[in-house]
């Protein structure tokens, strides 16, 4: 098995652990990654070693092909629960994803109007109004915070450029709990074994403290399911995360799990 690039600017439907039958849109390019972070436990390989050749798509090319797809799922008789912005990198990256996310909504409202909208992304733009201000449109907007322990996040997550923490996290904050906290939680080592378990009191514990100060509708955490490009990760073990649930759940925090 080896590291997934997706179709752009539509993949799927596939079946996700934490949302359902879900519709992708990735408004990165088809043939490689462009993200904010290099996560060295991403499912989609280091960005230095999946550098794409193609442009990102248009505007109009995502509201085509989103449009063409809805048509066919409809005909089919196949309704998805999510429409998701995932895929190769890092959505809210996109030049026009306040536009993108309009012209989503509108076309969700009119071929499946129960269906959500969800975003996945790392955080690293929410500080910009116009990505701001569009997250607070959709349906579920999945902010990631692996951590809040600065010297973790720069061997794990590896931000690309500036990356200011507390401002984020006052941002996550200024959505007023219409948001969901996503965490990997995760053992092993990095490429020069160093651990990078977050699992420990040591990690958990200030996360759990900024959490409740985020006060999201709901924390989703979860550990890795494919393979990584480091690769001397391991999971998290079940028992860890349900620890960690029922510690949110303690302070008034819905939360769940996938393993």
């Amino acid at each position: 098995m080896s590291t997934i690039i997706y179709p752009s600017p539509i993949f799927g439907p596939i079946r996700s652990r934490r949302l359902g039958i879900s519709l992708g849109i990735n408004l990165l390019p088809g043939d490689g990654k462009v993200c904010t972070f290099d996560c060295i436990y991403c499912e989609c390989g280091f960005n230095a070693e999946r550098r794409p050749k193609q442009k990102l798509p248009t505007r109009h090319e995502v509201a085509e092909a989103l449009e063409k797809k809805l048509v066919q799922m409809q005909a089919e008789g196949m309704a998805p629960d999510v429409l998701t912005f995932a895929g190769n990198g890092e959505p809210t990256a996109h030049p026009d994803f306040a536009a993108i996310i309009d012209d989503t909504l509108q076309l969700r409202d009119r071929y499946f109007p129960h269906a959500k909208v969800s975003v996945l992304t790392n955080a690293t733009r929410i500080n910009r109004p116009e990505v701001f201000e569009a997250l607070k449109r959709v349906d579920n907007n999945i902010v990631k915070l692996d951590t809040v322990d600065m010297a973790y996040i720069a061997r794990v997550d590896r931000p690309v450029g500036h990356y200011d923490l507390d401002e984020l996290i006052e941002c996550m904050r200024a959505f007023e709990g219409h948001c969901v906290v996503q965490t990997m939680f995760m053992r092993g080592t990095d490429a020069e074994g160093v651990s990078v378990d977050n699992t420990t009191p040591q990690y958990v514990d200030p996360w759990l403290d900024a959490v409740e100060s985020i006060a999201p509708r709901e924390v989703m955490i979860y550990t890795i399911d494919r393979e990584t490009p480091s690769h001397n990760l391991q999971k998290a073990l079940p028992e860890q995360l349900d620890g960690i649930v029922e510690r949110l759940i303690s302070r008034g925090i819905k939360a769940s799990a996938s393993y």
